[in-house]
């Protein structure tokens, strides 16, 4: 009973410490929340560096194209001829990166 007691005499303190949990909750945590915030963030951000990774794969592929369709190119053909087969003249040192363009 004297919880009873106790309650009704302070109902608004209660009431005014549950709605500020219930803030505080919806706050951090929620669909709008602080958390989920960046969460969204992060996800954006991840998003946009693909978007530029594939607009420059897209340019590079649009140039290769362009270039094999006009008109043949002698010093593109010749780049990737001594890329493929490891071709040199007999003057030249030929160096293998680890790296692979196409």
């Amino acid at each position: 009973m004297k919880f009873v007691e106790i309650t009704n005499k302070k109902k608004f303190t209660l009431i005014v410490i549950f709605l500020f949990l219930y803030v505080i909750i919806n706050l951090f945590d929620g669909q709008r929340g602080l958390i989920s915030y960046f969460e969204k963030k992060n996800k954006i951000n991840q998003l946009v560096e693909k978007k530029k990774k594939l607009i420059s794969d897209l340019e590079l592929i649009e140039k290769k194209k362009s270039i094999l369709n006009n008109k043949v190119d002698i010093n593109y053909l010749e780049n990737l001829y001594r890329k493929k087969f490891m071709v040199g003249k007999k003057s030249e040192r030929v160096y293998i990166s680890a790296k692979n363009d196409d």
